[in-house]
């Protein structure tokens, strides 16, 4: 039977793009994607209306930069990179998550 697929928190994708531009270095769209799922396992399931989106927001903020390149495929692609700035939030989210994922584990272990 397989797993069921989880949904994102929201902002939880931001800190997972961020952090596989980090990891990665420039890649399209479609390998960022690729990545996220491979990495949860296929318990993720990226699909271009949410994360088109979420590269544009990020890329208004100043945290990523794309620009045009050619696919391993030798198709015309956007490439996405971490900015300075990005690099810097990356650090500042995951320093939240780690906090918050520990108050709502002491919350749920507190409930029982």
């Amino acid at each position: 039977m397989a797993a069921p697929k989880a949904d994102l928190l929201q902002g939880t994708l931001d800190l997972l793009v961020l952090k596989t531009l980090h990891t990665l270095g420039p890649t399209h769209g479609w390998g960022i994607a690729r990545r996220i799922e491979q990495v949860s396992e296929d318990l993720l399931q990226m699909n271009q209306g949410t994360l088109y989106p979420a590269l544009l927001r990020l890329e208004q903020r100043g945290l990523i930069r794309s620009e045009w390149g050619v696919s391993d495929n030798r198709r015309k692609a956007r490439f996405y990179s971490l900015t300075p700035e990005g690099a810097a939030q990356l650090e500042t989210e995951v320093e939240n998550w780690r906090r918050i994922s520990g108050i709502i584990a002491r919350v749920i272990e507190g409930s029982s």
